[in-house]
């Protein structure tokens, strides 16, 4: 059994606030080749929390390549507590209830509403031992609130057999580039 934790940036941290928008695309694309690779390599499970942004795109581009791969993984979204994102905005909180809904699995890793930052870390230690290997959508040089788990997964894979890649601002530019590239020549095409 193989299965991957994808995390990374929030979309307040990229500027993301539209899906429609051409950052979203290119993440988008860098999600479903990372995550075709990923089934092709034998992931049985999708793992990934709610939080806006990469986690949530990430499971929907799950969701989505289920389509292309019928029967071959699942999809589960763990959340580090009860409650979680009841204090977003009414669109956002239709979001998340939409994509759990549509997962294969969901779960509080904690069943009470949040109470303290341990509920983090026990969802941190859920997720590793919980999981193969981890995908982040992630720049050391541009900190965010994923610093948290890739310290968490860095530190875990010092002492266990625990792959995990990380995919910076400099992967996600080249991403666009060839993007761009696909776009202009798919328009010459016509």
């Amino acid at each position: 059994m193989s299965r991957l934790w994808v995390t990374g940036y929030r979309s307040y941290e990229l500027g993301i606030f539209k899906d429609d928008e051409p950052k979203r695309k290119v993440i988008d694309s860098v999600l479903k080749s990372e995550l075709t690779q990923a089934i092709v390599d034998g992931m049985d499970w999708l793992i990934s929390g709610g939080q806006l942004g990469i986690e949530q795109w990430a499971l929907e581009m799950g969701q989505n390549l289920k389509k292309d791969y019928p029967g071959e993984f699942q999809t589960s979204m763990m959340l580090p507590f009860d409650q979680f994102g009841s204090n977003w905005n009414e669109n956002n909180q239709a979001k998340l209830q939409a994509l759990k809904a549509k997962v294969d699995f969901s779960a509080s890793v904690s069943q009470k509403p949040y109470q303290s930052p341990q509920q983090l870390r026990n969802y941190q230690e859920f997720m590793l031992s919980h999981t193969d290997q981890a995908l982040l959508i992630y720049d050391l040089d541009n900190p965010g609130k994923s610093q948290y788990d890739y310290d968490k997964i860095k530190k875990f894979a010092e002492n266990h057999p625990y792959p995990y890649k990380l995919i910076t601002f400099d992967d996600l530019q080249s991403a666009a580039d060839e993007y761009q590239e696909n776009l202009n020549n798919s328009v010459q095409d016509d």
